[in-house]
């Protein structure tokens, strides 16, 4: 028997309440979930179930109410809707601005913020201002972003990339293009993904695993496995008809609780 795989990201009975007392809003209710290294996890849920929540959790941006959640020691990352650049600092000056929060020498800053661009395809862009960019060029800066709070001297490193509906505000085309983006640094770094969206297509497009939780509390109701081959396309017959079974399951989670 092989020996079993180390989870990268470990949630046991994890439950997380705002308030207390009467009062008291329990807004994840006992969430057990493993997400294997270099495995890419869609989480999908109705709004208010409690997504968000579970990936500021894994972050340690927030503490849980009940339970546990191990990293196994990966550097995390986050990516929200919002790009969030600091409009004051140049492109490049923002990616440098997350590695002289880590304390990488001066000397050093210029030459990886120039890598990291390049690899998000923004060579030449390093001087512009965000609001020069378009969106989905402004997400790519903030992906930038969010690596190089990761990535060690060698660019290397065993990374939870936790990614908060980043497309959302994005036009179809945009986002589909950018789907291309994400999953070629994903499959380059060899990064662990939990993403979280509303989108039942997109899910079945980028992910390995998609789960689905129910209507505050959220709990894990259902999980699906994603075995179509990649490269995928968004409109393709074999994503629609495992997104259309997703979507049946999440109108029946959703009615049940009058969502």
């Amino acid at each position: 028997m092989s020996a079993p795989t180390t989870a990268a990201v470990r949630l046991e009975g994890v439950s997380k309440a705002f308030g207390s007392g009467d009062g008291a809003l329990l807004a994840l209710d006992n969430v057990s979930l493993q997400v294997a290294p270099g495995e890419f996890v869609c989480l999908l849920g109705a709004s208010g179930c409690g997504k968000s929540t579970l990936l500021n959790l894994v972050a340690d941006l927030d503490k849980v109410s009940a339970g546990r959640i191990d990293v196994g020691g990966a550097r995390v990352a986050v990516m929200f809707q919002e790009p969030a650049l600091f409009p004051w600092l140049t492109v490049a000056g923002n990616v440098e601005l997350a590695l002289r929060q880590r304390g990488v020498p001066k000397a050093d800053r210029r030459r990886r913020a120039a890598e990291l661009l390049d690899s998000m395809r923004l060579s030449g862009f390093g001087r512009r201002r965000p609001h020069q960019l378009s969106g989905g060029m402004r997400q790519r800066v903030a992906l930038a972003r969010a690596l190089a709070l990761t990535v060690d001297d060698t660019g290397a490193g065993h990374t939870v990339l936790l990614m908060d509906e980043p497309f959302g505000a994005l036009d179809a085309m945009t986002r589909d293009l950018l789907h291309d983006e994400i999953e070629r640094v994903w499959r380059e770094r060899g990064l662990t993904v939990l993403f979280v969206t509303h989108n039942v297509r997109e899910a079945v497009r980028l992910g390995d695993r998609v789960v689905l939780l129910s209507s505050r509390p959220g709990r894990v109701v259902a999980e699906f496995d994603v075995p179509i081959e990649r490269p995928r396309r968004i409109d393709s017959a074999e994503v629609a008809t495992l997104a259309g079974r997703i979507t049946d399951r999440l109108r029946e989670e959703v009615g049940r609780h009058g969502g």
